[in-house]
């Protein structure tokens, strides 16, 4: 794989010349200042690759030759993050490293305890985190861009984790009052996997009896006490471990 990934909606068969403008060709030719004759890999975000080089360059643009294309496939089992929201100067910082840590579904969550609210900006704070996890995504040179949802709450969570499980899934809330090491959990046989990372001020107490009857499993990542912004890419870590995701 080349050096540089860069995403595209359409991608040509070999052979064929694509167009990379818009946001990432501006990127590429004024930020990244990438010359004719570069080697540049283009992606769907879908799982999607294809090698390209550079043909013809302008102030916002790049023409590549498509030189030939392959499908990743995506890893396993896929992990969704329910994110309690952040405070705003660590907002998109959760969002980058849980993306180069390999999440695939980012679910931000207005937590009880959260002390950024999200209620008259939802729309706006989504947008953000999908701008994050794409920059994230081609820094880290993934396939898949993480899928980031619209915002949760409780109720949604719930009925995820509900999902999940019922289609032979685990969740797991992480919680330093968890009977259970994040070591312990039965994720060989896992069809998917649920991360719960509370907030700052920690879970609620109706939350976690909310998602254990839903058939999450409070545990306990480690000795220490994590920032929210960075548990999930400490979990994510931990599973790729545990998986054949690494």
């Amino acid at each position: 794989m080349a050096a540089t990934v860069f995403y595209l909606d359409e991608i040509p068969e070999p052979g064929g010349v694509a167009v990379l403008d818009g946001p990432e060709g501006r990127h590429a030719a004024t930020v990244r200042r990438i010359r004719v004759g570069e080697p540049i890999t283009l992606s769907d975000g879908a799982g999607l690759l294809a090698e390209s080089e550079v043909v013809a360059t302008a102030k916002d643009r790049l023409d590549l030759k498509v030189l030939n294309r392959v499908v990743a496939e995506p890893v396993t089992p896929p992990v969704t993050v329910v994110q309690a929201l952040p405070k705003s100067d660590r907002s998109e910082l959760a969002v980058e490293l849980m993306t180069e840590a390999g999440a695939d579904v980012i679910v931000p969550w207005q937590a009880a305890r959260c002390v950024a609210n999200w209620e008259r900006k939802a729309d706006k704070g989504v947008d953000k985190w999908r701008a994050a996890a794409r920059a994230a995504a081609r820094q880290s040179r993934r396939p898949y861009i993480p899928d980031v949802t619209d915002l949760y709450r409780t109720t949604d969570v719930a009925d995820l984790i509900r999902t999940t499980v019922v289609e032979g899934g685990i969740a797991a809330a992480l919680h330093e009052s968890g009977a259970a090491r994040f070591t312990e959990l039965s994720v060989a046989t896992a069809t998917g996997v649920v991360l719960i990372v509370g907030p700052e001020g920690g879970l609620d107490d109706s939350e976690i009896a909310a998602f254990t009857e839903a058939g999450a499993q409070a545990v306990l990542l480690g000795p220490t006490v994590l920032r929210t912004s960075t548990a999930a890419a400490v979990a994510l870590g931990a599973l790729g471990a545990l998986t054949s995701r690494w």
